[in-house]
């Protein structure tokens, strides 16, 4: 049985006529890859060289066997050139887990932007609260809170974002400017539900700012809608926040949390074409936007 790697040997020696030469390029002793040749001239039944003091030469045989070498070389070649073509298009379904408030107010609008430089990318978004097990492939990619501190996980840091307090400017024209927590303690307050709260410090700052809560969600999108509204005050993400939405920032400079957002990959994936495309865009769209966060 003829395998591809005694071939490859058999092809560098026949083109080169020296064993010595051909060892170089190869990176072989040339006596190991002499021996090489002399093992497949044994197991095919026939010699493949003249050997002389000023190299080595096909013999019949040797010539006959070239030129089917050269076909399969030129197959080998073939086919991976097809392989890198795919692989330069960048397709494939890629799985993002976000936080709630990155993935529907940043990342969903503009998916338009990924979907133009990799048509053929699927990209399917889940952006929710729990933390997913990139080791059992729950997601390709996760934007998270929280560094990892195990497993074969790379993680980079992606952005700062800062929450801030807000209130509808329909609230604000009924019960006046608020520019104390004291005043602040006695208005409506929209806010989590406490168990369900995965950050240390807004379950502080939410003790320390409501006094009256009407409304909690543990969804940030609930609770954006609900300030919209005029329901009440809510800490919402800053980024979150549009010129549309009419809202107005309360005590910002009393009134802030700044956490990070860390973009982490299983290793295993981190050089898949498509995995990598969508982690760079990712990246790229928040280091365009640094400001907005």
């Amino acid at each position: 049985m003829l395998n591809w790697d005694d071939l490859r040997l058999f092809l560098s020696v026949a083109r080169s006529g020296s064993f010595v030469a051909s060892g170089q390029r190869l990176g072989l002793n040339h006596t190991t890859l002499a021996r090489r040749v002399t093992a497949l001239e044994q197991s095919l039944g026939t010699r493949l060289f003249d050997r002389s003091p000023r190299g080595v030469q096909p013999t019949r045989a040797g010539m006959e066997l070239l030129h089917h070498a050269e076909r399969v070389e030129e197959e080998i070649l073939s086919a991976g050139r097809r392989v890198e073509g795919q692989d330069e298009q960048v397709s494939g379904v890629v799985r993002l887990s976000t936080t709630e408030a990155f993935g529907t107010s940043f990342i969903a609008p503009r998916v338009h932007l990924l979907n133009a430089q990799h048509p053929a990318i699927e990209l399917e978004l889940v952006p929710e609260s729990r933390a997913v097990n990139l080791s059992k492939r729950e997601a390709d990619i996760a934007i998270s809170l929280h560094r990892p501190d195990h497993g074969r996980l790379r993680a980079t840091r992606l952005v700062d974002y800062r929450i801030g307090l807000f209130a509808s400017e329909d609230l604000l024209a009924r019960v006046g400017p608020i520019e104390t927590l004291a005043e602040l303690r006695s208005q409506p307050f929209i806010s989590y539900i406490e168990e369900m709260i995965d950050l240390p410090e807004l379950r502080n700052l939410d003790q320390s700012l409501a006094r009256r809560c009407v409304f909690r969600s543990s969804s940030v999108t609930a609770q954006m809608e609900a300030v919209i509204s005029g329901l009440g005050f809510g800490l919402l993400h800053c980024f979150a926040v549009s010129p549309h939405m009419r809202l107005v920032r309360v005590l910002p400079e009393v009134v802030e949390v700044v956490r990070s957002y860390w973009m982490i990959v299983h290793a295993d994936l981190a050089r898949v074409p498509r995995i990598r495309a969508v982690a760079d865009f990712v990246a790229g769209q928040a280091r365009s936007h640094a400001a907005r966060f």
